[in-house]
C-alpha cells in the first residue's frame, strides 16, 4: 500500500499540473510561471510539477492502475487515481493530435522523434509516451525517423511490429535530415543543446514539438520555426502567430 499509494500521489502530481498546463494555453498563461510559483509553496514543492506528454516506465502505470483495481475488488473506489490514469492517457492523445493538425495535408510526411525512453539517463521504453506517439504516427501513415542515446534497440523491439515506418538513426541530426517536423520526446541533455539552425537547415519543414519544454521559444521563433509547447502558448507567441508553414504536396 504504502508504494502504491507514493506512486500514485505522484502520478496524480503529474496529471495535475498537465491539466494546469492545458488551461494556461487556452488563457494566456504559462505553466512553467504557474508551477514555479506552486513549488515554493512547501507544502506542494517543486517535484513533479513539470508538464509534459505524460508518465510512463514500469512503475506509474503499473501501480497506478493496481491501486485502482484493489480499490475496485475492495468496494472503496480510488476516483482520484482512476482519474489520474485517464488525464495521462489523454495527454498523450493532446499531444498526438498537435502533431497531426501541425503536419497537415503533407505529401509522405515524415517525423523526427528525439528520445524514445521514457525518461533520460534509461533504455528503459515500458509505456514510454514516445513509444505511443511513435506508434500512433506510424499508424496514421508517417515515417518516423528516430534517435535516442541509448534505447534505439529496446524501441526498435518495442515498435518491430508496427511495420516498416519506422526507421532508427544513428543520431539526432540524422534522424531530423529532410523530416517535416521534430518531436522532443526525452529530455536528454544533448537534445537541449541542438543547434537550432543547423535543425532548421536540415528539416524539410520548421515545425518544432517540444513537450517537455526543454527549448527556448524565443530562439525557435528567431529561427522562424512553429514552435509547439506545453503550457506556454504566450511564450510561443511570436510563432503562433506566423503564417501557416505551406504544405509540400509532391
Amino acid at each position: 500500500m504504502i508504494k502504491y499509494a507514493s506512486n500514485a500521489f505522484l502520478a496524480v502530481k503529474i496529471g495535475f499540473v498537465n491539466e494546469i498546463a492545458n488551461l494556461c494555453d487556452e488563457v494566456d498563461a504559462d505553466a512553467h510561471v504557474v508551477a514555479k510559483a506552486m513549488g515554493l509553496d512547501k507544502r506542494i514543492g517543486a517535484k513533479f510539477l513539470h508538464p509534459g506528454p505524460g508518465y510512463g516506465g514500469s512503475c506509474f502505470p503499473k501501480d497506478t492502475r493496481a491501486l485502482a483495481a484493489i480499490g475496485n475488488e475492495s468496494g472503496v473506489p480510488q476516483r482520484i487515481v482512476e482519474t489520474a490514469i485517464a488525464v495521462n492517457a489523454q495527454q498523450q492523445e493532446r499531444l498526438l493530435e498537435k502533431i497531426l493538425s501541425a503536419l497537415g495535408a503533407v505529401y509522405a510526411p515524415r517525423v523526427a522523434v528525439l528520445g524514445l525512453a521514457f525518461k533520460p539517463n534509461t533504455s528503459d521504453v515500458r509505456e514510454s509516451p514516445a513509444i505511443f506517439i511513435a506508434r500512433r504516427l506510424m499508424r496514421a501513415g508517417v515515417t518516423v525517423r528516430a534517435f535516442d542515446p541509448v534505447a534505439g534497440d529496446e524501441a526498435a523491439a518495442a515498435l518491430a511490429g508496427d511495420g516498416a515506418r519506422f526507421v532508427p538513426a544513428a543520431s539526432a541530426y540524422e534522424a531530423l535530415d529532410g523530416a517535416d517536423a521534430v518531436v522532443i520526446m526525452t529530455e536528454w541533455n544533448e537534445f537541449r543543446s541542438l543547434d537550432l539552425a543547423r535543425v532548421r537547415n536540415a528539416m524539410r519543414r520548421p515545425i518544432l514539438v517540444d513537450p517537455r519544454n526543454i527549448l527556448s521559444p524565443a530562439a525557435a521563433a528567431e529561427l522562424g520555426f512553429t514552435y509547439i509547447c506545453t503550457g506556454r502558448r504566450t511564450a510561443a507567441r511570436a510563432t503562433a502567430d506566423r503564417e501557416p508553414v505551406p504544405a509540400l504536396v509532391s
